[in-house]
């Protein structure tokens, strides 16, 4: 490498899945640091939850979870990350948290998932239902958890 050229930034693309709790919170907010420490894009996502799976797919959406209420909360996402001077892709997505945020970091190539988390309730421990915990056994790339 000459001197006259720059290092290439190891992370260029930065999704962080949201869901306007307190430890999102934070791992937006981490995300924003590692964002402009790196100059990379950031792609905020929230998801929401259907009411079944099946062998078809999904089923309908969880009528106390609606899409509209995942997009207010990635407005005000993206509106925090706006006042910090970056802009964010902001998506809605629909299924299985853990599983919409893998699929969109390997969609968009991310380098990095960052995702916060809390304290399991007890039937979270027994059925496995931590997202956070779910994100870092599935991602192909870095997993940040924040918490």
């Amino acid at each position: 490498m000459s001197e006259t050229s720059a290092p290439k930034s190891p992370i260029k693309t930065i999704v962080v899945g949201y869901d306007d709790t307190e430890p999102a919170k934070r791992a937006l907010g981490r995300a924003a640091e590692l964002a402009k420490a790196f100059g990379a894009g950031i792609v905020v996502t929230s998801v929401a939850r259907p009411l079944a799976l099946s062998n078809r797919g999904v089923g309908p959406v969880d009528p106390a979870d609606p899409p509209s209420l995942h997009r207010e909360e990635l407005e005000r996402a993206g509106h925090e990350l706006s006042e910090l001077g970056l802009e964010a892709e902001l998506e809605v997505a629909f299924g299985p948290p853990a599983e919409r945020i893998v699929a969109l970091a390997e969609r968009r190539h991310a380098d990095l998932i960052v995702v916060g988390t809390r304290e399991p309730d007890l039937l979270e421990r027994l059925f496995g239902l931590s997202v956070s915990d779910a994100v870092e056994h599935r991602a192909h790339c870095d997993v940040l958890i924040v918490h």
